[in-house]
């Protein structure tokens, strides 16, 4: 009884001692294949990665101006933009009331600091007013406004007599006008860095004419190398004449003229030349060179005057005077009057 104890402790130990060796030993170890992927099958990838969207710019405060140019609620962009535009535009200068000129201020050579602008509206609180700073030269707006001058300044214009061909006109004044050089300099500058472009009326120095009106009777024309004299009534041509003017050596004077002086019956006294220098006077009569009438004009020594030697009419045969037929000298006389414009011209 004893012995059958004995073994079946035997056998338990046994038992025991197996178990705890398969329990050392770990589970049972298991082996796997895996198989390569099917050649029509695409291997296996990460899944792609987008960078993030780069941050909007935020739109400039509401109310803020840049140069005047209102750019709340834009984008520096559109801002930009819309400052640029403005400041495109060209600078009205008012001439007259029928004349503009119109300025680009790239003319000038302006530069504006956009960027500066535009950096500094989006930094501004609600409201704001920018400047927009623009590099002038003071001296290129001083040339530039000379240059204006020498094409728009104008002398005063004295109401006169003159001839239009061989006709004689009445020319009403005219003032004459001046360029007032540093204010007009001033106004362009300040609109141009301003970035305003309100129409500019150009500053003038008005230049008043000496002689206001002329009464306007009529004329008398010579033509000289046609020996022919022309009395105007106002603009209508009453007469024509046969006249003799001077002589090569002694020729007539051309320009514009008027009667000074008015004689009946004149003395004829030797004028300071050399031609007349044995000469004495000699007294109204017959003889007289002058025949019965005289009328002095404004050129020394030169008038109108009837003369006796008939023949010499229509040639040029005096010593710088305008003979005619003693008649026709008296009938001008009776129609003249002293001031009585008298142009002499070469035709």
């Amino acid at each position: 009884m004893a012995g059958l104890v004995l073994a079946a402790a035997l056998v338990g130990f046994a038992a025991s001692f197996a178990l705890a060796a398969a329990a050392d030993a770990g589970p049972a170890q298991t082996t796997t294949t895996t198989e390569p992927p099917s050649p029509t099958e695409p291997p296996p990838t990460d899944p792609p990665t987008e960078p993030p969207p780069a941050p909007r710019p935020a739109p400039i405060a509401f109310g803020v101006t840049v140069g005047g140019v209102s750019v709340g609620g834009m984008l520096p962009s559109e801002a930009a933009e819309a400052v640029k535009k403005a400041y495109a535009r060209p600078l009205p200068l008012v001439v007259s009331d029928t004349r503009t000129i119109r300025l680009a201020p790239g003319a000038l050579g302006a530069r504006p600091n956009f960027p500066k602008a535009i950096l500094r509206a989006r930094k501004a609180r609600p409201g704001r007013i920018v400047p927009l700073d623009v590099a002038l030269s003071v001296e290129r707006i001083r040339t530039y406004v000379e240059r204006l001058a020498d094409d728009l300044d104008r002398e005063p214009a004295d109401a006169k007599i003159v001839l239009r061909g061989i006709r004689p006109r009445a020319v009403e004044a005219h003032e004459g006008r001046h360029l007032k050089r540093l204010p007009n300099s001033r106004a362009i500058r300040f609109a141009i860095k301003r970035n305003t472009r309100t129409a500019i009326p150009l500053a003038w120095d008005v230049r008043k004419p000496k002689v206001l009106s002329v009464d306007y009777d009529g004329a008398i024309v010579i033509l000289r190398s046609s020996n022919r004299l022309l009395y105007y009534d106002k603009v209508k041509l009453v007469r024509r004449f046969g006249v003799a003017t001077g002589q090569a050596a002694y020729p007539t004077p051309l320009g514009d003229y008027e009667i000074v002086n008015m004689q009946r019956n004149p003395w004829w006294y030797p004028p300071p030349s050399p031609w007349a220098a044995a000469s004495d006077p000699v007294p109204p009569g017959p003889g007289n060179p002058l025949g019965t009438r005289w009328m002095g004009i404004s050129a020394p020594y030169v008038g109108i005057h009837g003369t006796p030697d008939a023949a010499s009419i229509g040639y040029s045969a005096s010593h710088g005077c305008i003979r005619m037929r003693i008649s026709d000298a008296e009938w001008l006389f009776r129609h003249v009057e002293i001031g009585l414009p008298v142009f002499i011209v070469a035709r």
